[in-house]
């Protein structure tokens, strides 16, 4: 073929930089917004927070739909009153703090020597001042010191042989976040660099440390096995405690049948009366058989809900969550700099950057106005889950928001990903609300949330003794008209976390 130059026009879509700076807003979480937030401000001098307010979103009700504007309204008045008086407080909290600064810094001498003593002229520390209400436990800083620093504590305070103590910090920096140790003590003492001299080390040495260590709090630590564990704790009980006899018996004996919960063979194995079994037992499920999670860093993560819902006068109304976020307003200094026929770098920098700032805080209102939108259709979709809980979930998927609000599915996507709504049955994710149906006997449909709801209220009230197998589940939705497979009920029901009939089995006489 001959080489040659041809024309063809052709279509295709470009996402501009405002677009996909959008889109990628929406998408955000709160915790992933307020930092782009507070990237934007320190990058661009034209942003910068307005502190009148603790709003975020500078909604316009002009452009918002009625329904978006009522219940926004109905959400922000109360924010607002609330702002204010908070506001007031703070102002006058920092107006009495000012004037008893300045008290404690004027009160000095006029003239004061060089060589004169400062600490009896000065107050070198300021005046503690009177707050009145409980304190605020959750904003104390506190350390939490690991399982291996809480061990190596008490290890320094028992008296150790230098030989000895650096095979207990062995055993100890082996240690697993459970409290055991699943590794051969030798093994564990080899791959240590600890220098424990060159004289070969006998397995009896090496027991006699663990047993030692064995001994510290928490107790049941540095076992090699639950059997173990549970020997220790019931071995640091008073002889004196009721039961303590035969639990160390079954643990130590019939571990595995203690398990099965056959209490009837285990009385003739044992040959124990059933109350001392049932005291037994007892006392053995009170053992911790993990102890290392107790001094396990607890860090608590709270999840900040996007919005609220709750019923007034009748109504489920829906406002926003603004309070964490900072209200962004247009840099008036630097605004005031640019002028419109000046072509100099300097000027050219400040355009861009309030063209650049104008579009984020487009994008925000964006966000908001969509995430309410969506917020808004869902409480309207499930409010049978707002007043009676899982239950009452409908089956609700992706398409039916986007077709109600005219917006493509990907926008919900990522308008109901990692986005909250505190509801008065809890804190659910957005994604939580869609789900697949199920069908039912009348030709309509059944949420999948619901059947797990039901599945586990059937099987909460079930007898012990006589657990519902999957196909009288499966037998039981049929009567209520819910056409599920055997399956299907096995199904769900692993996603509850809840055993398979054979497993749930307890027999009456070991209750």
């Amino acid at each position: 073929m001959r080489p040659g130059l041809q024309l063809k026009f052709s279509q295709q879509l470009t996402m501009t930089p405002q677009l996909q700076q959008a889109i990628k807003l929406l998408q955000l979480s709160t915790l992933e917004l307020s930092q782009e937030i507070t990237e934007q401000i320190y990058s661009n001098p034209l942003l910068e927070i307005d502190e009148g307010t603790s709003s975020l979103s500078n909604d316009d009700p002009k452009k918002s739909p009625s329904e978006y504007q009522d219940r926004m309204t109905s959400g922000l008045d109360l924010d607002d009153n609330k702002s204010h008086n908070a506001a007031e407080d703070a102002t006058e909290k920092s107006i009495t703090e000012i004037e008893t600064e300045s008290d404690w810094l004027t009160e000095k001498p006029a003239d004061l020597p060089v060589e004169a003593n400062w600490e009896e002229n000065f107050n070198t520390s300021p005046p503690i001042s009177n707050t009145s209400g409980d304190a605020s436990w959750e904003q104390v800083y506190q350390v939490t010191e690991s399982l291996q620093d809480h061990l190596l504590w008490q290890l320094n305070l028992t008296p150790f042989s230098l030989r000895d103590k650096q095979i207990a910090e062995a055993f100890i920096d082996s240690i697993e976040n459970s409290g055991f140790i699943n590794e051969n003590l030798a093994d564990i003492l080899s791959h240590h660099e600890a220098n424990t001299s060159d004289d070969p080390i006998d397995d009896d040495e090496l027991l006699a440390v663990l047993h030692r260590l064995q001994q510290f709090d928490p107790p049941g630590v540095l076992a090699r096995n639950v059997q173990e564990c549970l020997l220790i704790q019931l071995h640091q009980l008073s002889v004196d405690t009721p039961f303590v006899v035969q639990a160390t018996r079954l643990t130590s004996d019939f571990l595995t049948d203690i398990a099965s919960i056959d209490i009837v063979s285990l009385s003739k194995k044992t040959h124990y009366e059933l109350d001392e079994l049932k005291g037994a037992i007892k006392l053995i499920q009170g053992l911790n058989p993990r102890p290392g999670e107790s001094l396990a860093a607890n860090n608590t993560e709270y999840i900040a809900p996007d919005a609220y819902v709750e019923k007034v006068a009748g109504r489920w109304q829906v406002r926003l969550n603004d309070s964490n976020m900072p209200r962004l307003k247009i840099n008036e200094v630097y605004s005031s700099l640019i002028k419109r026929s000046d072509n100099s770098e300097q000027n050219q920098y400040l355009k861009d950057n309030l063209a650049e700032a104008r579009w984020f805080l487009r994008s925000l209102e964006s966000r908001n106005e969509t995430l309410m939108r969506v917020a808004i259709t869902v409480v309207e979709l499930q409010q049978g889950f707002l007043d009676h809980g899982p239950i009452g979930m409908k089956p609700m998927v992706l398409a039916d928001i986007a077709t109600k609000l005219e917006l493509h599915e990907s926008t919900i996507s990522r308008v109901t990903t990692a986005k909250y709504l505190a509801t008065p049955q809890g804190i659910f994710e957005l994604k939580y609300f869609f789900s697949s149906h199920v069908g039912t006997s009348s030709g309509g449909e059944c949420s999948s949330t619901a059947v797990c709801a039901i599945l586990k209220t059937l099987i909460e009230a079930e007898r012990p003794s006589k657990p519902l197998s999957d196909n009288k589940l499966m037998a039981l939705l049929e009567q209520q008209g819910i056409q599920v497979a055997r399956r299907t009920v096995a199904k769900y029901r692993e996603s509850l976390g809840i055993p398979s009939s054979s497993q749930r089995k307890r027999f009456e006489n070991a209750n």
